[in-house]
């Protein structure tokens, strides 16, 4: 839970002599089968069962179930809402808004902002999330470890795990996953996009030397996690592979192009992912620039850069050179399913501010609904 332990202990107090009566509740049982609630987009709780914090067997693992399954969701119930009560997030609000206020640079672009990488490390987060394996997602803020935060799609997000230190700090309630997932959703409405429902509750996993949270994955990306790349060779083998990641976690082709939308912010950077430069005029507002560009601009392999030889991955430029795409974003009209979204949220920026808010939240909320 994101309370205190000395929080914890009276809220469980209250809410165990009022649930029941009684104050017979054993320790033991509490241990035995300890829960969380990860409240998501909707208001029903998600309990489930954490690695046991120890062994028990026969008549007293029946017991601990048992009195679970009478007591333990009302008293984790309680305990979970009066958190989350707790947590000012006006105030916390108003701290993550300072920090995209503040002075920052960006080497790719002018007028830069925090607020394009702190959707990245949203996104990235809860971009692991596995519908079949029900593993993965935002909550547990696993980012924290490796082999995750080495993982090249995110390289250069310690970094915003470092700006939202002081945030954290400030407000010890809140759990890294929660305060990941709505400095990215401050960070939207802050740059033009509609609001984002978000809806608190995660936890933070540990790593112990027993275990690492990580989410794993045997798929055909294993050895770069669970995010999407930017390049397999040729557009089908790149627009199968949006498909098989995406698909993974529960998007259909129209979710697909409209999470592309992100790309209209901030800029790649060749100490990161090695590629270079943002891919609108507007990296730093909520728009449906992105698809505009992709049909209304014109996009040729780049091969120089800054009058030098580019040595850096394939990736496309428009005339000028200040603009990039990526192989990703330009199978995005090389294919004729996703085409027809591109299109459709070009000449449409209301009905793509309103469907990006809806399918980032739910990319946000996977695993915790």
């Amino acid at each position: 839970q994101s309370c205190t332990s000395a929080d914890q202990q009276k809220l469980r107090g209250a809410s165990w002599k009022e649930g029941n009566g009684s104050e017979m509740w054993s320790r033991a049982f509490r241990r035995a089968a300890p829960a969380f609630v990860c409240r998501g987009a909707s208001s029903a709780p998600l309990v489930q069962a954490q690695p046991g914090a120890f062994w028990v067997t026969g008549a007293a693992t029946t017991a601990a179930i048992a009195t679970v399954a009478t007591y333990g969701l009302t008293e984790r119930r309680a305990v979970s809402a009066q958190c989350e009560a707790a947590v000012d997030w006006a105030a916390v609000r108003t701290e993550i808004v300072s920090i995209l206020d503040s002075d920052y640079t960006d080497s790719s672009y002018d007028g830069a902002t925090p607020g394009p990488l702190f959707i990245r490390l949203a996104w990235h987060s809860a971009g692991t999330y596995c519908t079949s394996t029900k593993t993965g997602g935002s909550n547990g803020a696993t980012m924290r470890f490796k082999p995750e935060i080495g993982w090249g799609a995110n390289a250069g997000l310690m970094l915003a795990q470092d700006m939202l230190e002081p945030v954290k700090k400030k407000f010890p309630n809140v759990s890294y996953a929660d305060l990941w997932i709505f400095a990215a959703c401050v960070a939207i409405e802050e740059m033009g996009g509609n609001k984002v429902p978000f809806k608190a509750g995660r936890t933070d996993k540990t790593k112990s030397m027993f275990s690492n949270p990580c989410p794993s994955w045997t798929g055909g990306t294993h050895k770069d996690g669970r995010l999407p790349g930017a390049d397999m060779g040729n557009p089908q083998k790149t627009a199968a592979h949006l498909r098989y990641i995406f698909n993974r976690m529960g998007f259909d082709d129209k979710e697909i192009v409209a999470l592309s939308g992100a790309h209209g912010l901030g800029a790649c950077h060749t100490d990161r992912s090695g590629f270079w430069g943002p891919w609108t005029r507007a990296p730093t507002t909520i728009s449906n620039e992105y698809y505009r560009e992709l049909l209304e601009n014109v996009w040729t392999i780049k091969t120089t850069h800054k009058g030098a030889p580019w040595n850096g991955p394939m990736q496309f430029e428009d005339p000028t050179g200040d603009l990039m795409m990526l192989p990703s974003d330009i199978v995005l009209i090389q294919d004729k399913e996703f085409r027809n979204h591109v299109e459709h949220y070009a000449k449409n920026q209301d009905v793509f501010l309103k469907d990006f808010s809806s399918v980032v939240s739910k990319l946000f909320h996977l695993g915790c609904v």
